[in-house]
């Protein structure tokens, strides 16, 4: 193995699902609400392509979730985001991994994302490459953006290791060739154990 690419929102930045399903149980609303009315829409799916205003969509989302509860509400999904975070161990270890390995971010995302990491977050150093869907037009599990993720590092599908917290992308990468492994910070999962698995160890 000479790469490994990360997922950015479940992997290295902890999405806190429980607190957007407390939102949505504490205003009276089903339990994904919060999530399914930002994230499992067509507009979404636009979003993350580039397609579209991300304010429109944003805005659209609060609006379902009125009409969902019946009421006027908070701005849930603010709120959700704010509780958000990133997941400190896992960024000490992608730091130690680079080098040897050649390290990158693959994720579904506006185009706030490369933002975000550079001038929020200030952790863009730590990467070779930065995938963001909304700047390439394509998102995952299209196998075409994986297979860019590895030539953006310079190697082959089969050299790299895929970390995502979504079953579907995992079996993607595998599909093109990449080791692809399953991390999901909810099930308590230790990165560093599941790397070492796969025989990526950082740097002593």
């Amino acid at each position: 193995m000479r790469a490994v690419v990360f997922d950015f929102g479940g992997v290295l930045w902890d999405m806190r699902w429980e607190v957007a399903r407390a939102l949505s149980e504490q205003h009276g609303l089903p339990r994904s609400s919060v999530f399914e009315t930002l994230y499992r829409t067509e507009t979404w799916r636009d979003i993350e392509r580039g397609i579209g205003d991300p304010e429109a969509w944003k805005a659209r989302a609060h609006a379902e979730l009125e009409t969902r509860a019946g009421k006027a509400l908070p701005p849930l999904h603010e709120s959700w985001r704010l509780s958000q975070r990133p997941i400190g161990s896992n960024l000490e270890l992608v730091e130690r991994l680079r080098p040897p390995y050649k390290i990158s971010v693959l994720s579904n995302a506006d185009c706030a994302l490369r933002g975000r990491l550079e001038r929020e977050m200030r952790i863009h150093h730590l990467f070779d490459d930065i995938v963001c869907s909304a700047e390439v037009g394509m998102a995952k599990p299209q196998a075409e953006i994986f297979e860019l993720a590895a030539a953006r590092l310079a190697v082959t599908p089969p050299e790299c290791v895929c970390v995502d917290d979504w079953d579907q992308n995992v079996d993607a990468a595998r599909a093109v060739g990449m080791t692809g492994i399953c991390y999901r910070i909810n099930k308590g999962h230790d990165l560093a154990a599941v790397l070492a698995a796969f025989g990526v160890r950082p740097r002593a």
